[in-house]
């Protein structure tokens, strides 16, 4: 077996779902929502099931999809896409590994932000990249012009940036964004965006692409999810786009590792992409109100919870709530004697880990995030 993989264990969060599940604790650990999906979303899904072909969809994506991209991305972001420099791909994940394997070549250094999503630094390494790690740490999350310095060598071509960040839930600033704008200039650099949480930004905030800055819409990979966008994580509908010579070459990558993607769930994302900004509003409110009533019953309870910009994650701090025992050993004590899965973020490093900081999703029911907080105030009475 590859050693890249050989070496591996079963992610965090498929080990927690399966701890929760053998033992029927709450689930706030892995990031999926509880609720079924947009009713209409689904609806379209289902008619195009039925009604249109379920053969082979164009390997780069249904045409209306790709359109539809574009579109979306034009009256939300300001961002001037054609339909050719969207590639559809089966989810954000399969996107991250064909941009990398296309864009990677051995011996080729790439810069990686900790706490990072944790296929990254696999699949970098399967494509014979070498990663070099920037270190992130609460509450802020900051990244600085001396931390990609630390970072460069002349052996690097690309740099990664999740933003939204998870499982920090913190957004790229509008000065961070240009601070790194301009070192992929300055070095030559192309950016591989993981921007899958941008629709669920909170507080009135918007999400700012970097492919938007000046200088780099020709050398940034931007990634978008249906599932993320749509709260439908099962459907691993995603998307690439990159101006043309980038796309073309990031299409080789796909088209030899999913191929394509289901033709009625394109037809869903195409419907939902379509929806009106009020629809997205709504969205985002209805997670904001789950965040704040999740917030509101840790604090309640004796928790200290960091700020939550964006997606569907709240964490504790474990230091500032007075709890002197780290992340992995509160998170197994939790599931264990409370019945309640989380996940400690020092999972989402490789090295040096931040170890006082605990994730949980908020994307549940108001019943369960409140059984959640119940049992989590008699966990930490009992502390």
């Amino acid at each position: 077996m590859n050693p890249i993989y050989s070496r591996m264990g079963t992610t965090i969060f498929e080990a927690m779902s399966a701890r929760a599940r053998a033992s029927g604790a709450i689930n706030l650990g892995q990031g999926f929502p509880e609720a079924q999906g947009p009713a209409d979303i689904l609806a379209a899904a289902a008619r195009a099931l039925t009604e249109k072909s379920n053969q082979y969809p164009p390997m780069i994506g249904l045409p209306e999809l790709r359109q539809a991209v574009a579109a979306h991305y034009a009256a939300h972001q300001g961002l001037d896409l054609s339909p050719d420099e969207v590639v559809v791909t089966s989810g954000a994940t399969e996107a991250i590994a064909a941009a990398l394997l296309a864009l990677v070549s051995p011996g080729d250094e790439v810069i990686l932000f900790q706490p990072l999503y944790d296929a990254y630094l696999p699949l970098v390494e399967r494509a014979g990249g070498v990663a070099k790690l920037a270190r992130l740490s609460p509450p802020d999350w900051r990244i600085t012009a001396e931390m990609l310095e630390a970072a460069w060598s002349p052996k690097a071509r690309l740099l990664v940036l999740n933003s939204p960040l998870n499982p920090s839930a913190s957004m790229t600033d509008a000065d961070e964004l240009a601070k790194i704008a301009r070192f992929c200039i300055e070095r030559d650099l192309i950016a591989i965006c993981d921007e899958v949480w941008e629709a669920l930004v909170f507080d009135g905030a918007r999400h700012r692409p970097l492919m938007a800055e000046p200088g780099m819409r020709d050398r940034t990979v931007k990634i978008g999810s249906a599932g993320k966008m749509f709260a439908l994580t099962g459907w691993k509908v995603g998307w690439m786009c990159a101006a043309p010579d980038l796309a073309r070459g990031l299409a080789k990558a796909h088209q030899f590792l999913t191929f394509t993607t289901p033709p009625n769930l394109q037809w869903g994302a195409t419907y939902g992409l379509g929806k009106d900004k009020a629809w997205f509003n709504a969205e985002r409110a209805a997670f904001q109100r789950s965040r704040d009533r999740l917030a509101a019953g840790l604090c309640a309870a004796g928790y200290a919870t960091l700020p939550s910009a964006a997606t569907y994650f709240l964490s504790i701090d474990l230091t500032a709530s007075g709890i002197a025992f780290d992340d992995v050993t509160f998170c197994n004590r939790l599931l264990d004697e409370a019945g309640v899965a989380s996940i400690p973020v020092s999972a989402f490093y490789a090295e040096d880990p931040v170890t006082d900081v605990v994730r949980l999703c908020f994307a549940k029911s108001d019943a369960t995030l409140d059984a959640a907080v119940e049992r989590m105030a008699g966990f930490r009475q009992g502390l």
